[in-house]
């Protein structure tokens, strides 16, 4: 998948209009039955299945919010077949909307904003649920898994709930992630896809919980180990390519400790500065070809990676700094590429110098829990996102190594400590 991008001046960029703000509409049923038949096919090639618990408490026209675990571009494909008979509208990060404003609206899309404080979009939900009687879709993680397992979820999602007053059901999928990691470029791999689907809160028990509670019954939800559900499962994955850009999650080598240097190739691991190498095994462990396998769980590796980053931001020798290719979002039309920069990021949070001086912006570190960042985005490349809602900053690091992973482990540390 890629997007519209055009190249414009700072300046220009600048002068262009920010778009209306759009209220949800019902989806109709020609799109929910063209989003179900476009789905049909990939689902048969991964022998979709799902199993339900619970769904009888759901009335047939009652609104409900939806949330699910986000693995891969099938996510939303397994929604529309689940909830094929249940019109919803779908909370979409606002870049999807570009060049295709039209469609996402007729299919139901909200747009937000990943990570950035979007009052407008608990009005919208509010909104979709009261007035046109939808329910919503959302993906309270925000973005894909990095290493397999949940990310973050906002603080803000049990307020949500007790604003919307309706009940919630939660889908977990399974093999998602394994057929279409977010490392590996968008090559598929050959696994059956499931999903389960549970009804957690109705609107009784929603009135008598405290949001703090309500976080907690869906924490439950989102605390899975992709790749400890593979190795249980015994699901073999013998695709060649099953490493390709894995360096991307496991940048820094247990072995000597240096970071940037690792080379994910073919079924391979490879640390270009002590030459070590390890094999990512058809069950999905990591296994070193000579001498000790230091961590073989690859969310083992990430979770020591992100130990190293919070010592390093305790003792103050955190710092990450790149030149950037800057693209810009102020509108729905295009993502403009408005010129060079440098990124720095340190205790302070985050620093974007560019265009000849004209962009010099600062992200402090308690405006967000974690960080947009995403690998190999729209096919353009590994990108870290910064901004507020007049304008986001979409931020290409040039020459410099894995860092995204690393950043975003030092945004999600910083926020804890600050």
């Amino acid at each position: 998948m890629k997007i519209k991008t055009k190249e414009l001046s700072y300046d220009e960029v600048c002068k262009i209009a920010p778009p209306k703000h759009m209220k949800p509409k019902r989806p109709g049923r020609l799109f929910r039955w063209l989003m179900q038949t476009l789905s049909a096919g990939e689902l048969k090639k991964v022998n979709f299945t799902y199993q339900e618990y619970g769904m009888e408490n759901l009335k047939k026209d009652e609104p409900c919010l939806i949330l699910m675990n986000h693995s891969s571009f099938i996510d939303l494909k397994i929604a529309a077949t689940i909830f094929k008979d249940r019109p919803f509208n779908i909370v979409c990060t606002s870049d999807g909307f570009v060049g295709k404003k039209w469609l996402m609206q007729k299919v139901g899309c909200i747009p937000t904003y990943k990570f950035i404080t979007d009052v407008a979009l608990v009005k919208d939900m509010n909104y979709a649920v009261k007035k046109l009687h939808n329910s919503i879709l959302m993906y309270p993680e925000a973005s894909y898994s990095f290493d397999g397992t949940a990310t973050p979820l906002p603080e803000s999602i049990g307020k949500c709930i007790k604003l919307l007053k309706v009940p919630v059901v939660v889908v977990q999928t399974k093999g998602a992630f394994q057929r279409d990691p977010l490392y590996n470029n968008l090559q598929l791999r050959k696994v059956e896809v499931s999903a389960e689907v549970h009804y957690v809160l109705s609107q009784e028990e929603i009135e008598k919980k405290q949001a703090s509670e309500i976080n907690e019954a869906i924490q439950k939800f989102f605390a899975f180990d992709n790749f400890r559900w593979q190795e249980e499962k015994k699901i073999r994955i013998s695709e060649s390519f099953r490493a390709d850009y894995l360096n991307r999650v496991l940048y820094k080598c247990p072995a000597c400790k240096a970071e940037g240097k690792m080379q994910g190739k073919g079924i391979h691991l490879t640390c270009g500065e002590c030459k070590k190498t390890y094999e990512l095994t058809e069950f999905g462990k990591m296994k070193a070809l000579s001498g000790e396998t230091e961590i073989a769980h690859i969310p083992d590796w990430y979770a020591w990676e992100r130990q190293c980053v919070k010592k390093e931001l305790e003792e103050g020798s955190y710092h990450m700094e790149t030149d950037v290719d800057i693209y810009m979002l102020v509108d729905m039309e295009c993502l403009y590429k408005v010129g060079t920069g440098h990124l720095s990021h340190g205790k302070d949070g985050f620093h974007l110098e560019g265009c000849d001086g004209k962009i010099d912006y600062h992200h402090d570190p308690r405006s967000s829990y974690s960080l947009y960042a995403d690998y190999y985005w729209y096919e353009l490349g590994d990108m870290i996102c910064i901004g507020t809602p007049k304008a986001l900053y979409y931020c290409f690091p040039k020459n410099c190594g894995d860092i995204v992973a690393k950043t975003r482990l030092a945004t999600e540390e910083l926020y804890k400590c600050s």
